[in-house]
């Protein structure tokens, strides 16, 4: 996993404590978190912020803490820290975390986590952001969280719904604060410094022993958002700790040292040259930084490649590269950054819907909504982000895909194609105690590969991530529709539809497809226990040889954590390469937008990112570091992960260059919606007022928005949601917006949109009664005549028990779920207790369907499982 490492960067770390309150009980022990914390966070050992980076605040009334927070947010481009230690309280259902100033009372003078800390923080220029909830009830501020639009990872003292300090500790600190501090200022054995998920795990061991108020044990939780990769919170080391960079300690100089040339100017000004006040006067009264607002560039690119596009945009960032002055660039200080680079990602069927609708994703950046009928824009719950100047897709076949969608003319957007910035090879994970017998791993054939996985010798279920969502999945099927008949033609060969429809039935079966590699991957973690889960000993995923080494290596992987070491052998993948199968190349697309008018500047500023990228002491270093092969190597450099034996791959496997022409890519696309049986998906939705709490609203219109976008001529849906606004206190009426067997996407999209327009007329001030909905939506479907379908039941919470519940209504369900014919229920769960409920875990497993909690990866995830609905046949395994 790459680490950030915000020295040198311009970090703000805002330290919110509150001992003191009016009405409510004090707080003694919080008296001297600031003083503790504000002392590790400078220490030289921790060598991360530096005097004047650590803002201290303890408030009486609600406006200090947004004054300080509008402060930080303005200030900081590196790491921003907020800190807050302090009451905390919920309403009633658990939501809407309060957190509470010295003024506040019960209801009122309270500072809301959602709508008002988040909000602030959505604003945030920082590359990274880091929050610290030590507060009674820190652990329910992880529902609101998912809506968060920067890379952020979030810490909360404990788990959801505890009290957690009584106020009675003895001095020096609270006692989540002084294992905080332990931590910061001691470091970990055997850790160079100490990252945000060390720190996590950590303060875990620390808090083993204690217990809540409550008297439960004490669990801190984690979340994260928008990112995988890691932060650096302290360099403190018990070992031995290398000295600062000097590139480093020279930033920290000038900026300390041209922090107070402005007085030093006036002084000189009023001694030597009495008639240059004014001027100096002018720059001090200014304030600026002497270096001039970076030219901010926005990289897209897909998921799986975000964090190490992260780590190499970090480095150019400060590379010499970005800092030295350059003729022509006028009196740029040597030191300042020329570009800053915005990373983030998107799935590939989302940037594909960009481009094609570049026209309103424009107008939706601008507020204009040109070129969509009703002036509202491209819906914001189904674009990929904001427009970008550079996309750095999977392959080249997803530019290929993406310039099929587009506009032959009138596109506001032009598509400029160069050279791949990294390679890496595709793989099938065949498990470590299964190896294929006489089948070379650097060189197999499909046909090699097919076979030897069949039910007559391994018996082994091909997984793949989904050819609608993956630029994995895309030339995963490339390679496998043009390559595994044996003649080793891929890059010439047109598919032949008989054998992509015979490669399909291998890989059919019900949530056999994944959103990408990692999401895959993930799923097949020892430590992943999700309900409706495939057996890690009989699955061979198809995957990229770097998604493959980081999961034997034990690193982040999709939505799972890293691993303290690599997995044991047994639960290990080899990485066997299909022969004649190219490689993703990651080409490097520059996207010039019609009407931009520093046009000039955002080309030359591509221009040298790119050029850094592929040099071979630039961008290729990290690029290699990340577990990426090189342009210019055949195999990985010293350096690389994929030289460690444990990560089970052949460094010596060929990486072959994608040659395939756009209409090969059609072909193989248009062979691969024919090679799909006909399906058909219920979407039965939650619409009782609690969905509009904790941020929970958007992300289920975005999961509904993207199961309504996968539908087509062959692949029909229906969207029900429930209670019916006109019949609120019927349990089992539900409210059809969209008629079963629709195959127009529009109607859905429309109702949605207008759910999200409008959620206090659209959603019922009533519970929702989930079993007594679903018991209705599955006897539906059990009459459909689809062959492949599913229900995608997208819920808050059961919240329908009680009084008016018909009796044995979960005995009926229950029994209604295993008969035939079979009907998959999809479930994403975005209630306090996630998919752990045992109702959940129960109609997952016994529909054959799954459950996803909320969480970043939640609507992806969920995508993926729907996409594979169409793959189901008679020879599903």
């Amino acid at each position: 996993m790459s680490e950030y490492d915000a020295r040198g960067k311009v970090n703000r770390a805002l330290l919110i404590c509150v001992d003191d309150y009016r009405t409510l009980r004090p707080l003694p022990a919080v008296k001297d978190n600031v003083r503790e914390l504000e002392r590790a966070l400078l220490a030289p050992g921790t060598d991360l912020f530096t005097k004047g980076e650590v803002v201290t605040c303890r408030p009486q009334e609600p406006w200090e803490v947004e004054q300080a927070l509008d402060t930080v947010v303005q200030e900081a481009r590196g790491l921003l820290l907020v800190y807050f230690s302090g009451h905390g309280r919920v309403g009633r259902d658990g939501g809407n975390l309060q957190l509470m100033v010295g003024a506040s009372e019960r209801r009122h003078k309270t500072v809301s986590w959602q709508d008002t800390v988040l909000s602030y923080l959505d604003n945030a220029r920082a590359d990274r952001i880091v929050i610290v909830l030590e507060c009674c009830y820190a652990g329910n501020a992880s529902e609101a969280f998912h809506s968060c639009r920067n890379p952020t990872s979030l810490l909360m003292a404990a788990q959801p719904n505890r009290r957690i300090f009584s106020g009675e500790e003895p001095t020096g600190g609270s006692v989540f604060t002084r294992a905080l501090v332990r931590t910061l200022e001691r470091g970990i054995p055997g850790k160079r410094f100490v990252t945000f998920e060390d720190l996590v795990r950590d303060l875990r061991e620390q808090l083993a022993g204690e217990r809540t108020p409550m008297g439960d044990v004490w669990v801190p939780r984690s979340a994260k958002q928008n990112t995988v990769d890691d932060v650096i919170l302290s360099f403190a080391t018990p070992e031995d700790r290398p000295p600062t960079p000097l590139r480093i300690r020279l930033r920290r100089w000038l900026k300390s040292y041209f922090r107070h040339w402005p007085r030093l100017l006036l002084i000189l000004a009023i001694i030597f040259v009495p008639a240059t006040t004014g001027v100096v006067l002018l720059r001090l009264g200014n304030g600026e930084a002497p270096c001039p607002p970076a030219l901010e560039l926005r990289l897209l690119t897909a998921p799986e490649a975000e964090p190490a596009l992260r780590r190499a945009a970090f480095d150019y960032e400060m590379s010499q590269a970005n800092t030295r002055p350059l003729s022509g660039e006028g009196d740029l200080p040597d030191g300042c950054r020329r570009a800053q680079i915005t990373v983030y990602s998107a799935a590939k069927d989302q940037v594909a819907q960009g481009f094609a609708a570049a026209d309103r994703w424009q107008g939706e950046a601008h507020g204009t909504g040109k070129g969509q009928p009703d002036g509202q824009g491209i819906d914001p719950l189904h674009r990929p982000g904001p427009q970008p100047d550079i996309w750095i897709p999977e392959s080249t076949a997803d530019y290929y895909e993406a310039r099929r969608g587009m506009p032959a003319t009138g596109s506001p957007a032009t598509l400029h194609y160069s050279a791949p910035v990294a390679y890496t090879p595709l793989v099938v994970g065949i498990p470590a105690r299964r190896r294929l017998d006489d089948v070379e791993p650097a060189g197999a054939l499909w046909q090699e590969l097919l076979t030897g996985t069949d039910s007559t010798h391994q018996d082994l279920k091909l997984l793949r991530p989904s050819p609608v969502l993956s630029g994995t999945g895309l030339l995963h099927t490339l390679g496998l529709y043009l390559a595994h008949d044996g003649s080793g033609t891929a890059s010439t060969a047109a598919p032949d539809l008989t054998l992509a429809r015979h490669a399909e039935e291998r890989l059919a079966a019900p949530g056999s497809q994944y959103a990408g590699s990692t999401e895959l991957l993930c799923s097949l973690r020892p430590d992943t226990d999700a309900a409706g889960s495939v057996d890690r000993a009989k699955s061979a995923p198809l995957v990229s040889e770097k998604s493959l080494a980081d999961y034997n290596l034990g690193r982040a992987t999709g939505s799972c954590p890293a691993l303290d070491a690599p997995l044991p052998l047994r639960n290990r993948y080899v990485a066997y390469y299909p022969a004649n199968v190219p490689a993703l190349d990651h080409p490097l697309i520059r996207v010039d937008w019609q009407g931009a008018t520093d046009a000039t500047p955002r080309q030359a500023a591509v221009a040298g990112f790119a050029q850094w990228l592929r040099a071979r002491d630039g961008g290729q270093r990290t690029l290699t570091a990340q577990g990426y092969r090189g342009v210019r190597d055949s195999g990985p450099r010293q350096g690389s992960p994929l030289l460690d034996s444990r990560a089970d791959v052949s460094p010596l496997a060929s990486t072959i260059p994608f040659t395939a022409d756009p209409e090969q890519v059609s072909r193989v696309l248009d062979g691969y919606d024919k090679a799909q049986r006909s399906s058909q998906v219920l979407i039965l939705m939650d619409a009782s007022t609690s969905m509009a709490d904790g941020g929970k609203l958007p992300i289920a219109l975005s999961a509904a928005g993207r199961a309504v976008e996968l539908v087509g001529a062959r692949h029909t849906y229906g969207l029900w949601t429930f209670p019916d606004r006109a019949h609120p206190e019927d349990r089992d009426a539900v409210r059809e917006l969209v008629p079963l067997g629709s195959t127009d996407p529009a109607p859905g999209k429309t109702a949605l949109d207008r759910i999200a327009g409008s959620p206090n007329g659209e959603l019922v001030d009533h519970g929702a009664a989930m079993e007594e909905a679903l018991t209705r939506a599955v006897r539906k479907m059990k009459t459909s005549p689809a062959t492949n379908k599913a229900i995608v039941l997208i819920l808050d919470q059961d919240d329908g028990a009680g009084a008016g519940r018909a009796a044995g209504v979960e005995r009926t369900l229950s029994a209604l779920v295993k008969e035939g014919p079979r009907v998959p229920i999809l479930v994403l769960a975005m209630g306090r207790s996630g998919c752990d409920t045992f109702a959940l875990q129960q109609l997952a497993g016994a529909s054959h369907g799954q459950c996803v909690p909320s969480g970043p990866q939640a609507v992806d995830t969920l995508a993926g499982r729907i996409a594979s609905i169409g793959t189901a046949t008679k020879g599903d395994r």
